[in-house]
């Protein structure tokens, strides 16, 4: 359980690096998003025959770094339109 944590973590923090731009999210919304986008990277792994879902093995891991990624984006989205809703009323 630790171990999925750290991944988490550390996934989530590449796809900070990854993604342009400054992020607006905590270190507990990075490690949450990291930890969805390693669960969904294990399961299209595990889908593909390479490995369990929380296997660590390099197909899941890149997946899992490209789905976090996604995720920082639609959450920066999300947070970025309530944050100009706030600003215009």
């Amino acid at each position: 359980m630790i171990g999925f944590i750290v991944a988490g973590l550390i996934i989530g923090a590449l796809a900070r690096l990854i993604k342009p731009g400054k992020q607006h999210l905590s270190i507990l919304a990075t490690l949450l998003l990291g930890l969805a986008g390693s669960v969904i990277g294990g399961v299209i792994a595990n889908l593909l025959g390479t490995g369990d879902i929380f296997e660590l093995n390099v197909l899941g891991f890149v997946v899992a770094v490209i789905a976090s990624v996604a995720l920082i984006g639609v959450a920066e989205s999300i947070s970025g339109s309530r944050h100009r809703e706030h600003i215009t009323r």
